[in-house]
């Protein structure tokens, strides 16, 4: 986009692709604008403009050892101590924010973003969208160094993938603002008197300043659904994020702004806010009356605070659950495993949607390669692993590099929690050997037994999962019920051939609002979401209040303000 392109000319520009994605919200077919393959970027690929591998690793090194300049409002400093879970350090300073300047300038440039309207709107957020997919490669490398993630991982879910949540989010909040007609006739009869005629104007309103509190292990997966929702319905949105993930969001952040200004609108409508070590920012930004959004991933302890302390704000939350895997039977036991074995490999469990119990009775189950005892069951489930992470190569694609000494912690104290069927071992990376490799650890437990309760009745996050001994499916369903009821869960996987089981399960995860993912034997699986099709999370269990993407998550960032006027 050249400068001084208008609002009109970015609406004929994107209008398509707008109304692609309002369509695929509505059949929940397959649909992406943005290609996940790396070959699609660069001069040679179907992306025009975009950076390929070269020159997005190039881009990437370029802002090593700098400062990120901003150009934004309330500067009073520098900050910066990003260290790359694959040993680099990076080196960059990012501008500090002086929050009492700051706020005022997002509030201000407000009035004219609401003026603009919801079209223009999601055509400037578009626009924004589709530079940063042509800098997917350059993306992917601050992904990578900041989350741990694997590269491919990190091109596909931080790049395209979270791309496409974040134009998700962006048709939601369209459709939800051109719900009501932007003005109406209204005329009552009054039998031989003239009828009472109104002329009525609905305008949607932002709420006020957005905050985004960044995750360290999905900062755009995350971080993009929440961004857009709040930019499309015309709130201003501060990004705070995560002090070990600041350089994707600060793109983010830049690129935005640059649209903004080019759009001929306040690029203060998005600015960053990046904290000083032990700072803690987020908890008085919180908290403070100008914010009235806030959108956070992480802990439950916070994210808990948060819902019961920042009552000015409407809150949206993805905490912590125990994503829970029944195993009755199956007609695909070698499908079954290694469908599960890569769930738990994939970036080292180190994601939200990774099993973490697998629930099998005790007497073992029936399946197309005869019946298979618990042990058996285990032990083979192992075996998969091994056989998936067996090659250095292949298991550094997969594994990515443990993100923080709290995932080690756990996962070099899971040995202590019953018997260890799967030992975890370290992985050497070959280009980055301060990365820290580890292969996922299953721990048996026994269901019964009340001190086994402590272990897997809690998220142990990371690539420590356990397999729990139950007296019976029916028994496991029970659990499985209690487990969303009371912990939450941002997934549940089944497994079996019996109607009647199948009826079960599906009918807790109903009850419990969980979503459900059944017999999954082949290429998709259970830790992984489609954008425009899946929800990630319900909103309706303990694990999140919210869900990515539907129409609570959009609805209530606006309100529609109504005037009248005689006709």
């Amino acid at each position: 986009m050249t400068a001084g392109l208008t609002t009109a000319q970015l609406i004929e520009k994107h209008r398509p692709t707008l109304d692609q994605a309002l369509d695929a919200i509505r059949t929940r077919a397959y649909w992406s604008p943005f290609p996940e393959h790396p070959k699609a970027y660069g001069a040679e690929g179907a992306v025009p403009g975009s950076l390929g591998a070269a020159e997005g690793q190039a881009a990437f090194e370029a802002l090593r050892g700098k400062r990120f300049e901003l150009d934004q409002p309330g500067t009073d400093g520098w900050t910066g101590s990003e260290v790359s879970p694959y040993g680099l350090e990076l080196g960059i300073e990012y501008p500090h924010p002086a929050i009492d300047t700051l706020l005022p300038a997002m509030r201000a440039a407000m009035p004219e973003w609401r003026e603009v309207g919801p079209e223009a709107r999601a055509a400037v957020c578009l626009e924004i969208l589709v530079r940063i997919n042509a800098r997917t490669h350059e993306f992917a490398h601050a992904v990578m160094h900041t989350s741990g993630q694997a590269f491919m991982m990190a091109l596909q879910a931080g790049g395209p993938h979270a791309q496409d949540r974040g134009l998700e989010a962006v048709a939601y909040a369209y459709a939800e603002q051109v719900r009501t007609p932007d003005a109406a006739e209204w005329s009552k009869p009054q039998g031989k008197r003239d009828p009472l005629r109104l002329r009525k104007e609905f305008t949607p309103v932002p709420r006020g300043v957005s905050l985004l509190i960044g995750c360290n292990t999905f900062p755009t997966w995350n971080g993009f659904p929440g961004l857009f929702a709040s930019l499309a319905t015309g709130n201003a949105v501060l990004v705070k994020p995560h002090p070990r993930a600041v350089l994707p969001l600060a793109l983010t952040v830049r690129i935005a702004r640059e649209v903004l200004t080019q759009a001929g609108l306040s690029p203060d409508l998005v600015t960053l806010a990046a904290e000083r070590d032990g700072e803690g920012i987020a908890k008085d930004l919180a908290v403070r009356p100008e914010i009235r959004i806030i959108d956070y991933t992480g802990s439950t302890a916070f994210g808990d605070w948060l819902e019961a302390n920042a009552r000015q704000a409407q809150v949206f939350t993805e905490k912590a659950g125990v994503n829970t895997v029944l195993i009755d039977s199956t007609d695909d036991y070698k499908g079954l495993l290694s469908n599960l074995a890569f769930s738990l490999s994939l970036y080292s469990g180190q994601m939200c949607t990774t099993p973490q119990n697998f629930l099998i009775p005790r007497e073992g189950i029936t399946t197309d390669a005869g019946h298979k005892a618990y042990d058996e069951v285990v032990a083979d489930l192992a075996a998969a692993v091994d056989g998936l992470l067996g090659d250095d190569a292949r298991a550094n694609a997969l594994l990515g590099a443990i993100v923080n000494a709290q995932v080690k912690e756990r996962l070099d104290n899971a040995a202590q929690l019953g018997e260890v069927a799967l030992p975890s071992r370290t992985i050497t990376h070959p280009d980055f050997p301060g990365a820290t490799v580890r292969t996922p650890v299953i721990v048996k437990l026994d269901g019964a037994k009340p001190d086994s309760e402590a272990a897997y009745f809690s998220e142990c996050f990371g690539p420590v999962s356990f397999a729990v001994a139950v007296d019976s499916s029916t028994d496991a369903v029970e659990l499985l019920r209690r487990t969303v009821r009371e912990k939450g869960a941002m997934t549940i996987g089944a497994y079996t051939t019996s109607p009647e089981v199948e009826r079960l399960v599906e009918e807790a995860c109903l009850e419990e609002c969980a979503q459900l993912s059944l017999n999954l034997t082949g290429g998709v699986y259970v830790n992984q979401t489609a954008a425009f099709s899946d929800f990630h999370g319900s909103g309706g269990n303990p694990a999140a209040n919210a869900a990515l993407c539907d129409g609570a998550f959009v609805a209530t960032r606006f309100r529609t303000v109504e005037v009248r006027r005689p006709a």
